[in-house]
């Protein structure tokens, strides 16, 4: 089986069929068909920001159901679930905050499907059933991070083939817990505070404190070795070294792909055994895909993007 690995789409339809159809993949009735012996591989991030959601949503759905893809949980579709979900303990509230900026970036999607709809009911539903990650043997797959002691404990709580239950999905926003942890890592990447008297300016302008970070790099010393920040902020990260309990590390074993990073320009590996497809789609960038063939040393040259 041959995988094409698909980056973070956020609603863009057109970018999304641009990229099928370079991948040789056909529109019928049923939804997008591969060529034969392959199969799609999403990286989540499906909704928010872009204007065709329902439309990329059912897309990648037919194309689940009928066993032509198979697609992992993005924050965003996290972020969606917990928005949707009513919190146990506190009437009124949810398990992600109704804030102005929660509200802000989660706009487009509550427009598009109508917030409180029955289409909006059964898509959170649909979210639920999307794996945190997938072990595929020869590659792996996860939206931001893959960290094994993360990937051991959902599996544990969220067996393969089973929706996220309501216990897991209420433990997994009571921030410090484990299963908090595991979930942050999965979709969001594993971040680290930077020495005090130190931050940088997002791409939304937000001044931030933690910043993510490479945490598949191979020699890594120091936080401007590994931290992801915009062009121009790199001066704003000091050359310290790490901290003690740092956790990031090479990845051995099957090649890892991520998206989620916003990662710009020509579309490169991260290591050999590590590759991100996610080059910025939701603003001006091309949707990305890897086209895997078998190798356990990537190749850049297996890049393919669209839009």
């Amino acid at each position: 089986m041959g995988y094409d690995v698909i980056g973070d789409i956020h609603g863009q339809a057109d970018k999304l069929e641009a990229l099928l159809r370079k991948l040789g993949y056909v529109g019928k009735a049923s939804g997008w068909a591969p060529p034969q012996g392959r199969q799609a591989v999403f990286l989540g991030d499906l909704i928010d920001r872009g204007p065709g959601q329902v439309k990329v949503v059912n897309a990648v759905r037919s194309m689940i159901d009928a066993g032509h893809a198979r697609s992992v949980m993005g924050n965003h579709e996290y972020n969606a679930i917990g928005f949707a979900t009513p919190r146990r303990d506190a009437s009124g509230e949810f398990l992600r905050r109704h804030s102005p900026k929660n509200l802000s970036q989660h706009a487009d999607f509550l427009r598009q499907v109508g917030e409180g709809s029955a289409l909006h009911r059964e898509l959170v539903g649909w979210f639920k059933t999307l794996p945190p990650m997938l072990d595929l043997g020869d590659i792996r797959v996860v939206h931001a991070w893959w960290h094994q002691p993360h990937v051991d404990l959902v599996a544990r709580r969220v067996p393969p083939g089973r929706a996220m239950d309501e216990d897991f999905l209420h433990a997994s926003y009571l921030k410090g817990s484990p299963e908090w942890e595991a979930m942050e890592g999965l979709t969001k990447g594993l971040e680290i505070r930077l020495p005090v008297g130190h931050s940088f300016v997002d791409h939304g302008g937000v001044e931030r404190h933690e910043v993510r970070t490479r945490w598949w790099h191979e020699e890594p010393r120091s936080y401007r070795d590994v931290a992801i920040v915009g062009n121009g902020q790199e001066h704003r990260v000091p050359d310290h070294p790490l901290p003690a309990d740092y956790v990031g590390a090479p990845v051995e074993g099957s090649p890892v792909f991520i998206g989620h990073y916003w990662m710009t320009g020509h579309p490169g590996l991260q290591s050999p055994k590590v590759a991100c497809v996610d080059y910025s789609a939701a603003k001006d960038g091309p949707l990305v895909a890897y086209r895997w063939d078998g190798e356990q040393e990537l190749d850049p040259r297996h890049f393919v993007a669209a839009g």
